[in-house]
């Protein structure tokens, strides 16, 4: 049995016109089946609908899909991103490309649930928000929880390793993400590999995608190297706010992280979500043996990685090249959402848009931009684990993150406990938001200005510290 096609082109020849096809890959740039993205838009075939983490950004994703104009909807996690709008977004705006915005754990679970032949499950997942909006309800176990339908693909379009020729997949480090699970669920499953092995070349052990999962084989171009991965984030990554605010007057974002890396346990598995929250980090000991996890498939990776043992297969969720220490774990999205949702993650340090006093999170989108993707956020807060906002006390513009009640489209409801911002620490308990430790230099008039409802201070409110008392 050979499942090996001539050229790219070859394997994705009799791609129809209205096809679903799903993609492999997690970030904006790593990850992608370049060489048959590129044959998909030369074959031409139109009005497609791409199921994928995130349509990507730049030549090195699904961007030249839309460039070409042969998508019509769009089922992801996220669709658009801070900075330059990219084409999918334009088209969305434009109201020519239909977008489905499913939560990242769930997008997953979707296409396992399809490759299982599992036609629905139920998950706690959304409930409550708009990512529940037309979708069956019931409670289970005394949770609300959401009709989800299983995702089961025309074509999926995944990038491995190495492969043998009966179609056994072997992926590595970050590369599995959602590959594994676009593979399985597809009708007609192409994988585009670095290297091809002949039968009983690869360990048994190490297969991850069994060959009954996979119909066709292409030799990929060179993998992407890290010079290569440089010049592309530089031009389309994501960059953290990692400047001071002197509008503000309070902390550089280095010590409001360093602040909640004080706040972890030893022993805690903490997940670090994007933007300020990744600087996290790169300040905990390695001593307390805080393991981090990526919704990517990480589990135990360390801080970023120094240019000299940088690897374009390591990156965290953010897309950031980070380390492995010795006891980490590679496992795709799937395993990485089952971690959080099922309580095995302890701490999830996140972002925020608005927090509200009773500790409802909107962290997805600003409505006024369209911009944001509801990701992994949603699942992470389902599992139950303490759950800390780390962000700026206040917009640029002086409007206030911490609120009344939210105005943007919810996250979840009362899951936030703790928040660290630029000017302070603040809990958030039955009676609303408690004042706890004060920025060096920031007074109490400043915090009252910037915070959007009322808060109480605590009798013993003290100054930030930054070192483990």
């Amino acid at each position: 049995m050979d499942k090996v096609i001539a050229s790219a082109a070859a394997a994705v020849a009799d791609v129809p016109d209205g096809a679903t096809v799903a993609f492999g890959g997690f970030g904006v740039l790593q990850g992608w089946p370049n060489a048959l993205i590129t044959a998909l838009r030369d074959h031409g075939a139109r009005e497609l609908t791409l199921i994928l983490n995130t349509p990507g950004k730049g030549p090195l994703s699904t961007q030249p899909l839309f460039e070409a104009g042969l998508v019509r909807k769009v089922v992801a996690s996220f669709a658009a991103y801070p900075g330059t709008p990219t084409p999918c977004e334009d088209l969305v705006r434009a109201g020519r490309v239909a977008l489905e915005v499913v939560p990242q754990g769930t997008l997953a679970e979707r296409l396992r649930a399809g490759g299982a032949g599992i036609p629905a499950f139920y998950t706690p997942v959304g409930a409550g928000t708009a990512a529940a909006a037309g979708k069956e309800q019931r409670t289970v176990d005394g949770r609300r929880c959401v009709l989800e339908r299983a995702l089961r693909p025309d074509v999926a379009c995944v990038r491995a390793h190495r492969a043998d020729r009966h179609g056994n997949l072997v992926y590595r480090r970050a590369g599995r993400s959602f590959s594994p699970l676009a593979a399985m669920a597809a009708r007609c499953t192409i994988a585009e590999v670095d290297v091809v092995e002949e039968p009983g070349a690869l360990d048994p052990d190490v297969v991850v995608t069994p060959g009954p999962w996979v119909d066709r084989i292409v030799r990929a171009g060179p993998p992407l190297d890290v010079a290569t991965l440089r010049e592309m984030r530089r031009a389309h990554g994501r960059r953290v706010a990692s400047e001071p605010r002197p509008d503000a007057g309070g902390l550089p974002p280095d010590l409001m992280a360093r602040r909640v890396a004080l706040l972890l346990r030893p022993g805690e598995v903490v997940n670090l979500g994007l933007g300020l929250p990744t600087l996290v980090a790169e300040h905990l000991d390695p001593a307390d043996g805080i393991v981090l996890h990526a919704e990517n498939g990480l589990v135990g990776y360390g801080p970023a990685a120094t240019p000299d043992v940088e690897d374009p297969d390591v990156y965290d969720a953010a897309g950031r090249l980070v380390t492995l220490p010795p006891g980490a774990a590679c496992v795709d999205s799937v395993t990485a959402h089952a971690l959080a949702r099922g309580g095995r993650v302890t701490t999830v340090v996140l972002g925020a848009f608005e927090v509200s006093a009773a500790g409802d999170l909107a962290n997805w989108q600003v409505p006024a931009s369209g911009k944001g993707g509801i990701g992994g956020a949603m699942d992470l807060v389902a599992g139950g684990a303490r759950v800390v906002v780390l962000a700026f006390h206040a917009t640029r513009d002086g409007r206030a993150k911490l609120v009344r009640r939210c105005g943007y489209p919810l996250t979840a409801r009362r899951c936030v406990r703790e928040i660290v911002t630029d000017l302070a620490r603040i809990t958030v308990e039955p009676e609303g938001f408690v004042l706890r430790e004060l920025a060096p230099g920031v007074a109490l008039d400043d915090v009252r200005r910037r915070t959007g409802a009322r808060f109480v201070v605590a009798p013993d409110c003290r100054t930030m510290p930054f070192e483990r008392e």
